[in-house]
C-alpha cells in the first residue's frame, strides 16, 4: 500500500475559497467594499481575497466572518466544484 500523500499547491484551496465568495458575494448583490465593511475589515483586504495571486492569506476567522455575512455555511466556500472564472 502506497501512504504517500499527494499535496496540492499553496494556491489550490485559496483559489476555490476565493471564487466561492466571489460567487456567493454577487449572488448577495454585494459589493467588494459593502462585504468588507460589513465583516469589519478594508476594502483592499477583499480585494486581495479575490486576488488570483494574493500577497497576504486570509484566516479562518474571516471566512467565518464573510460566511455569516452572506448567510451561507462555511462549508459552501470550500465546495470544489467547476466555478467560472
Amino acid at each position: 500500500m502506497d501512504s504517500k500523500c499527494r499535496f496540492h499547491d499553496d494556491y489550490h484551496y485559496y483559489d476555490i475559497v476565493r471564487k466561492n465568495i466571489k460567487k456567493y458575494r454577487k449572488t448577495a448583490n454585494l459589493t467588494q467594499q459593502e462585504l468588507a465593511d460589513k465583516i469589519g475589515v478594508s476594502m483592499h483586504y477583499i480585494s486581495q481575497i479575490g486576488s488570483a495571486k494574493p500577497n497576504k492569506y486570509f484566516t479562518l476567522v474571516v471566512i467565518g466572518r464573510i460566511a455569516d455575512v452572506l448567510e451561507i455555511d462555511i462549508r459552501q466556500l470550500f465546495d470544489d466544484v467547476d466555478i467560472a472564472k
